[in-house]
């Protein structure tokens, strides 16, 4: 939401300040040809330095980014009683939780933190470790370098699409330079045909500048910088799963592993400790 509003706001103040306060006409900034030159070479580059993946990637993320934060108290919330529903089940018995992590989305235990379950980052990871703790179990030291690795590796899939979008926003004003130069080519055959017609056409070539600037500076740089946020506020969410299911690897109680995770939580989102007990409690009781 942010995005849009800030979007709006440097279209308003960029384009108003022009026209109303230093008295510019809007219709000269209306040069379709700069815009196809900036644009449709902006778009080729991207796709030239992706794959069909990485544009998935992007899409999605810029979704993303269009809509609310991306991480909220509920999420949370949700993260640490699966998780304890999870530990509790697996300290009853471990091989009873088998069904529940081969197939989550099948399981009644993951259906009801939908939040949690449409995030399929945070499900595998939940369910690749504790496959590893039911097949194979390990000593916790090993089980945490081998959350970290899939922490980075996953923060690395993630940081490819912003990435992308920052490069392209650096290429743009290089790409209204071009559109610019092309425009003062154009130009040149009119020199003939008097000052105002060069003037004109002039201005015309100054507007791709202008247009690469402003894309880069005022839109698609403030973009990836929003989706970086967005992915740092979902890998925070897995740094709290891990502190639970390193605390279940130490054989803690299902209430101490989900203390252990709300602990690690942002002040900002972070339940109370009567919030999580009682919901904890809760739960406890209906599954008995």
């Amino acid at each position: 939401m942010f995005v849009i509003i800030g979007a709006v706001l440097v279209i308003v103040c960029v384009f108003g300040g022009y026209s109303v306060v230093g008295g510019g006409h809007l219709n000269v900034l209306w040069q379709p040809s700069e815009y196809i030159i900036i644009g449709g070479a902006g778009i080729g580059a991207l796709l030239a330095s992706t794959s069909p993946g990485g544009l998935k990637a992007v899409i999605h993320q810029v979704l993303g980014a269009l809509k609310g934060p991306p991480i909220s108290k509920e999420i949370y919330l949700q993260a640490l009683m699966l998780l304890f529903e999870l530990t509790k089940t697996a300290k009853a018995n471990p091989l009873s939780l088998e069904p529940h992590v081969e197939k989550p989305e099948a399981s009644e235990i993951f259906k009801k933190y939908p939040k949690i379950l449409s995030n399929h980052h945070a499900v595998e990871f939940i369910c690749d470790t504790l496959k590893v703790q039911i097949s194979s179990p390990m000593s916790p030291y090993d089980l945490e370098e081998l959350m970290d690795a899939d922490i980075v590796a996953v923060h690395e899939e993630e940081g490819r699409a912003p990435g992308l979008i920052a490069k392209t926003g650096d290429a743009m004003p290089g790409l209204g330079i071009v559109a610019a130069v092309l425009g003062v080519v154009h130009t040149m055959g009119k020199l003939s045909e008097g000052k105002e017609a060069v003037g004109n056409s002039v201005a015309a070539a100054l507007v791709g500048t202008f247009i690469g600037i402003l894309i880069s500076y005022g839109f698609l740089q403030p973009l990836a910088s929003k989706m970086e946020l967005n992915n740092a506020e979902t890998g925070k969410l897995m740094g709290v799963i891990k502190a639970a299911l390193l605390a279940y690897a130490k054989n803690c109680s299902p209430k101490v592993c989900v203390e252990f995770a709300r602990r690690t939580i942002p002040s900002e989102y972070r339940p109370s400790f009567e919030e999580v007990d009682k919901s904890t409690s809760g739960a406890g009781k209906a599954a008995a």
